[in-house]
């Protein structure tokens, strides 16, 4: 079992106030764990706030997009990126939400394989160019979306899913993240 959260040594002896406590504990209750993400960002209360309230938002609020959908994304993105990190945690979010491990490898290694839906296929499709070639998006894309039943609200979700899991990839590599072991073994 590893202790490390991230390669920087930055002061992780801050007491942490009653709400983010709270908020551990709930997480310790709810998943088993604090993700090792959420101890990466407790170094600065406001900075935590900031990537709680928009992963939660993105990830657990309001949206035509299934948690499972938000999860294949952050798997997608992750891959192309080869973030550690997110690709062990959120495979194992495909894993328990889609109940088939084989899928949540599958998408780990190359969602282009798995057994998707060809909704499931295009948003992937837009979430990895978006992640690849950001300035080769283009209104056929989006319409590409449309044509299989996405909104234009949903293709701002898709979007949104995507920049965070980008600007999230980008922050666990730089500081040599790692996921909690217990994710390694969920749902297989």
């Amino acid at each position: 079992m590893s202790s490390k959260v991230t390669a920087l040594q930055i002061d992780s002896n801050v007491t942490l106030s009653e709400k983010t406590q709270a908020y551990f504990d709930l997480c310790q209750e709810k998943l088993g764990l604090v993700p090792n993400v959420l101890k990466a960002y407790a170094f600065d209360e406001t900075k935590l706030r900031a990537f709680t309230d928009m992963y939660n938002d993105l990830m657990l609020g309001e949206c035509t997009l299934s948690k499972l959908e938000r999860e294949m994304i952050a798997v997608a993105v992750s891959a192309v990126n080869r973030c550690f990190y997110c690709l062990t945690a959120h495979g194992a979010a495909v894993r328990e939400l889609s109940g088939d491990p084989v899928l949540g490898e599958l998408m780990v290694m190359n969602y282009r394989v798995a057994d998707l839906s060809p909704k499931q296929r295009a948003m992937l499709d837009f979430a990895v160019k978006l992640t690849e070639k950001p300035a080769e998006i283009v209104e056929s894309d989006r319409q590409a979306l449309r044509d299989v039943g996405f909104t234009d609200r949903d293709i701002w979700d898709i979007a949104s899913v995507t920049g965070f899991f980008n600007m999230s990839n980008r922050v666990a590599a730089a500081s040599d993240m790692r996921p909690n072991d217990e994710y390694h073994s969920r749902a297989r």
